[in-house]
C-alpha cells in the first residue's frame, strides 16, 4: 500500500537478511507452535471434517491446525467476526482455523523484516516489490513452491497464468502467489477538487502548479495543512517527487543511485548531484512556507486519514484505486467535498502496469504447516465465499450490492470493514470483484494509461547484497540520521547538509555498494537486451 507503483523498491535497503535467517533454528523455531496442543484436543467431529477434506485435497488433514496469516497495515474493527466465519468453513473444509494478524502501518518495514528473521512461525505474509520480495526469495525467507502447488493447490495453480508465475521466478524457483487482477500502480497527484474550484486555484499537473494549489490552500485555509505528509519521507516526499517529471525506472532507486527508463545503461549517483540539491530546494521551500509540518519525521498517520477527515488538502503522489479508496471514505462523511486526480504520466509521458511481483503472497521457512497454508490460500483467491468475506465483509453488514454496484452500509467512521478491508490486494479475483460506482472513474483513468503504457522492464532484477551486507546496513541507518532531516526540509544549509551526508555515506561503504551494484544492474540490463 505504501507505494504500489514503485517497481525497483525490492532492492530498498534492509537489514542482513541471509545471516539473520541462519538464526531461525534458535529458541523460538523449536518451540511447539499452537496449532500442536489444538490438534490434540480436536473433537471427533473435527476428525470426522478431517477425513473427508483430506480426501478433496490428497492432503493430510487429519490434525487440526492454526495458520498464521500476516497482512500489512491496520486491522479492520469488525476483524473478530470476519476471521470467525472464515474458520467455521476452513475448519470444515480443511481442518484448520487461521489467525489473522496484522502488522499496522507504523514502522511496519522493520516489522516485516522481524518476522522472517526471528523464527516466529509465520504460515502465510504479504509479498510485494516494495516489501523487497525479490531479494528476500534470493535469501531464502521463503519456501519454494513449485512442488507444493500441484500436491495442494492444483486449482490455484491452474487459475494463475503461467506467464504469471514465469513472471514471479526468482532463479528459475516461485516463491509467491501472485494477484492475477490486471491495474496500475503509477502515482498521480491527490487534491480536494472542490477547494480547488472555489478559489480558482490550478490543476495539479507538475510540481509548479501542485506548488501554486499549496499556496493557495495556505492562503485561504489556514486550518487546513496543504499537504499530507508523514515520518517516512524518503518515499512519500523524495521517491514519490522525482517521479512527477522524471523518467526514473520504477521510481528511484536504493543507494542514492539514478537509472533512467530510456537510458537504461547509463548508471549515476543521485546523491550529492545537482538534481538532488535542486529538488532539496524546493522541499525546503515548502517546508518554511508551511505545506506540512515542522515534526514530520515524528508524524505516523497514513496520508490518506489527514485527507478522509478534512485535516489536510493534498497527497504529493498515490495510485488511482487507493485514491478512489480515499474519495469514497472522505464522500461518506462529506459528500459535498471532492477529490481530484492527475497521474504523473500527463507529465511523464508514461505509464507501466502493474508486474506480477507487485502483490502476492508466500510460505516463510518458519512456516509450520506449508502444505495446508498453501490450501487455505486457495481457498482465498478461488472460493467465491472466502475471497468475498474477506474482501467486502458480511454483506447486509458491512456492504450490500445495488445495481451490480458495491455500496457501504454506513460511513466511513461507523462501518467496521470497509471495501477491502484486510489490505486484500493480493488475493483479488476478477471474477469476484465488486466495485462501488465512483471506481467507473479508476477504470477510465486505467484506459487513458493504457494508451501510452510501456512495458515493466526491470522488476526482474535482483539485487546480490552479500558481498555488501555490513555496508548496506550500516549505509540504511546513515541515511535515515543525516539524508531524511534533508528530505523533510529541515536542514538549513543544503549544501552543508549534503556535504555532511555523503561523507558518513561514503564512510558507510557507498562507492563499494554503487560498484557491485552497477555492475550487477549492466550485467542484467545486457542479459535481457534491454536498451
Amino acid at each position: 500500500m505504501k507505494k504500489k507503483g514503485k517497481l525497483l523498491s525490492s532492492v530498498l535497503a534492509s537489514f542482513m537478511i541471509v545471516s539473520a535467517l541462519a538464526g531461525c533454528s534458535g529458541n523460538d523455531g523449536n518451540k511447539a507452535s499452537p496449532s500442536d496442543s489444538a490438534a490434540s484436543k480436536a473433537a471427533p467431529s473435527e476428525s470426522a471434517s478431517a477425513s473427508s477434506a483430506s480426501n478433496e485435497t490428497g492432503l493430510d488433514t487429519s490434525k487440526k491446525v492454526e495458520l498464521q496469516f500476516y497482512m500489512l497495515g491496520d486491522a479492520p474493527k469488525d476483524l473478530p467476526a470476519i476471521q470467525s466465519e472464515i474458520n467455521k468453513m476452513a475448519l470444515e473444509d480443511l481442518n484448520a482455523t487461521v489467525k489473522f494478524n496484522f502488522t499496522s502501518w507504523t514502522d511496519w518495514d522493520q516489522k516485516y523484516k522481524l518476522l522472517l528473521s526471528s523464527g516466529q512461525p509465520v504460515d502465510l505474509i504479504f509479498t510485494a516489490d516494495w516489501t523487497q520480495y525479490q531479494s528476500y526469495a534470493k535469501s531464502g525467507a521463503f519456501l519454494p513452491l513449485d512442488d507444493l502447488l500441484p500436491a495442494a493447490a492444483p486449482k490455484l495453480q491452474a487459475f494463475v497464468p503461467q506467464d504469471m508465475w514465469d513472471a514471479v521466478r526468482i532463479e528459475g524457483k516461485i516463491y509467491t502467489v501472485p494477484a492475477t487482477y490486471k491495474e496500475y500502480v503509477n502515482n498521480g497527484f491527490v487534491y480536494r477538487e472542490d477547494l480547488r474550484e472555489k478559489y480558482n486555484l490550478p490543476v495539479p499537473k507538475d510540481i509548479t502548479s501542485f506548488e501554486a494549489y499549496l499556496d493557495g490552500i495556505k492562503a485561504n485555509e489556514p486550518g487546513i495543512q496543504p499537504l499530507s505528509m508523514n515520518s517516512d519521507v524518503r518515499q512519500n516526499l523524495m521517491d514519490v517527487f522525482r517521479e512527477v517529471n522524471d523518467d526514473t525506472i520504477g521510481g528511484p532507486l536504493p543507494y542514492g543511485i539514478g537509472i533512467k527508463y530510456n537510458k537504461p545503461g547509463e548508471f549515476y549517483s543521485y546523491w550529492g548531484s545537482d538534481e538532488q540539491k535542486k529538488d532539496l530546494e524546493t522541499v525546503q521551500r515548502w517546508q518554511q512556507k508551511g505545506f506540512f509540518a515542522k515534526n514530520v519525521l515524528n508524524v505516523k498517520d497514513t496520508l490518506q486519514d489527514p485527507i478522509t477527515s478534512g485535516k489536510a488538502a493534498a497527497i504529493l503522489g498515490d495510485n488511482p484505486t487507493r485514491y478512489n479508496d480515499t474519495m469514497s471514505k472522505m464522500q461518506s462523511t462529506h459528500p459535498d467535498w471532492k477529490l481530484g486526480y492527475t497521474p504523473y504520466a500527463e507529465s511523464r509521458g508514461f505509464a507501466t502496469p502493474v508486474h506480477p511481483i507487485h502483490n502476492g503472497f508466500a510460505i516463510p521457512q518458519s512456516s509450520k504447516n506449508p502444505e495446508r497454508a498453501l490450501a487455505f490460500y486457495e481457498k482465498m483467491v478461488t472460493d467465491k465465499r472466502y475471497n468475498q468475506l474477506t474482501q467486502y465483509g458480511i454483506e447486509g453488514k458491512n456492504y450490500t450490492v445495488e445495481d451490480g454496484y458495491y455500496k457501504m452500509v454506513g460511513d466511513n467512521t461507523s462501518n467496521g470493514f470497509l471495501r477491502e478491508g484486510m489490505q486484500g490486494w493480493a488475493w483479488r479475483n476478477p471474477e469476484f470483484m465488486l466495485f462501488d460506482k465512483s471506481y467507473d472513474g479508476v477504470k477510465a483513468i486505467f484506459d487513458k494509461l493504457d494508451a501510452i503504457a510501456k512495458p515493466d522492464l526491470f522488476t526482474g532484477f535482483v539485487e546480490d547484497y552479500s558481498s555488501y551486507q555490513p555496508e548496506r546496513a550500516a549505509l540504511e541507518q546513515v541515511e535515515k540520521q543525516y539524508f531524511y532531516p534533508l528530505y523533510a526540509g529541515l536542514v538549513k544549509d543544503i549544501d552543508e547538509g549534503i556535504k555532511t551526508a555523503m561523507d558518513k555515506a561514503n564512510n558507510a561503504g557507498l562507492q563499494k555498494i554503487q560498484a557491485s551494484y552497477k555492475q550487477q544492474w549492466l550485467d542484467y540490463v545486457a542479459k535481457n537486451g534491454i536498451k
